[in-house]
């Protein structure tokens, strides 16, 4: 089982898709000044987070800070390409493991119509 999983592990890794989206990740790594907004930028997010579950109002002046620091994030070419990279990353990974969860449950590989696309997920008792 261990070598299969390995197998598929390096096809994964052998995607062309997943090849570019690795060379956006690193381009991000290796840029300190895209690290360095997108860290500003979580500590900020974090705080303002904080904050509104104390109880605590935010102000104005907080808010557009927080969307001027954002916006420019966005704005850098290798931050976006990173951010990009992630979700779509996040996404190859929720399919990975909806495919691996499927053929347990059928007991054979599941066809697309298989997998639930839409509603709420297994396991929520709506039964899609």
């Amino acid at each position: 089982m261990v070598e299969k999983t390995k197998e598929l592990c390096q096809a994964i890794l052998d995607d062309p898709d997943v090849q570019v989206l690795r060379k956006q990740i690193d381009a991000f790594m290796a840029d300190d000044q895209a690290r360095g907004q997108y860290d500003a930028l979580m500590v900020k997010g974090q705080m303002l987070q904080q904050k509104q579950q104390a109880g605590l109002q935010l102000k104005d002046h907080e808010i557009a800070d927080f969307e001027t620091s954002r916006e420019a994030l966005l704005g850098n070419d290798v931050a976006r390409g990173f951010l990009d990279a992630q979700e779509d990353m996040q996404k190859m990974q929720q399919s990975v493991v909806a495919y691996v969860s499927k053929t347990f449950e059928l007991g054979r590989v599941p066809e697309e119509s298989d997998l639930d696309s839409g509603g709420c997920g297994s396991g929520c008792g709506c039964h899609h």
